[in-house]
């Protein structure tokens, strides 16, 4: 059930989030405490103009746009809820076969089935990754074509994108964590507000687009340096260790909130 007051806003009763690593919330929190991140952000706005909310997040870390919709959408669907974030197809990119396409026949099935029961569903668009990661030259055209994917499902099925793509802010060093591929809390928070613009929740606005406070000058080389080799060795060392082997960073992990339940329980 979807309620609408006298301004326009809108106001939801039962949201289930889909997804990968930030959904789940990877960047925002640690595992050893507990994962924030973007779906549980705009669960506590929604929250606040309807405590009635309930909110379930199936996201996992490290699945590919196909996983989720094969091990996601019907748990999804069995709740039904009416609104739902689907927020994929990053993964896919970072792989060597990347198919835009494959992607968005992914994409399409889980929105058409999330749609057609009635839910409101939000997706984004992903910022390019080569301002934020020099070395992923490679990943600009793929970024623009897995985001023309989303714009054109989305389209097809009346799903809310948003734009997080278009605006210099996001690839702000402090919106990001220091792996350079998850956002960092304050990112996730972003995210979680423009989502909730495009979902017109009450209380929300553009403000998320607006450029942060100037920073302190930037490091000089030689630090910039050691900080690119720390990145090369921490990070994406261990990522194409696990690709070459297989691996992902998701196995053996489950939903870390499978069930409907109220917000802040």
């Amino acid at each position: 059930m979807t309620t609408r007051d006298r301004t326009g806003s809108t106001s939801f009763f039962r949201y289930v989030a889909l997804g990968d690593s930030q959904s789940e919330g990877v960047g925002d929190g640690a595992d050893h405490t507990g994962l924030v991140g973007l779906a549980d952000r705009l669960a506590a706005t929604m929250a606040e103009s309807n405590p009635a909310l309930q909110y379930a997040n199936l996201a996992v870390r490290g699945k590919l746009a196909g996983q989720v919709r094969r091990e996601q959408l019907d748990a999804a669907l069995a709740l039904r809820p009416d609104v739902a974030t689907v927020i994929a197809g990053m993964n896919d990119l970072l792989r060597p076969r990347f198919d835009a396409e494959s992607v968005g026949e992914h994409l399409e099935v889980m929105f058409a089935a999330l749609t057609a029961q009635g839910a409101e569903v939000a997706t984004l668009t992903y910022p390019d990754v080569t301002r934020i990661v020099p070395y992923a030259r490679f990943l600009g055209q793929r970024t623009i074509a897995l985001n023309d994917v989303i714009r054109d499902v989305a389209a097809r099925h009346g799903v809310r994108v948003a734009e997080t793509s278009d605006h210099p802010v996001v690839t702000d060093p402090r919106l990001w964590s220091s792996d350079r591929l998850h956002a960092s809390p304050l990112g996730h928070q972003r995210i979680a507000d423009a989502l909730a613009q495009v979902l017109e929740v009450p209380g929300s606005n553009g403000s998320w687009a607006d450029a942060l406070p100037p920073v302190a000058a930037e490091r000089g080389p030689v630090a910039a340096a050691g900080a690119e080799l720390r990145w090369l060795a921490g990070f994406l060392g261990p990522w194409l260790l696990r690709r070459l082997t297989g691996r992902s960073s998701g196995d053996g992990r489950s939903a870390k909130r499978p069930h409907l339940t109220p917000v802040h329980a």
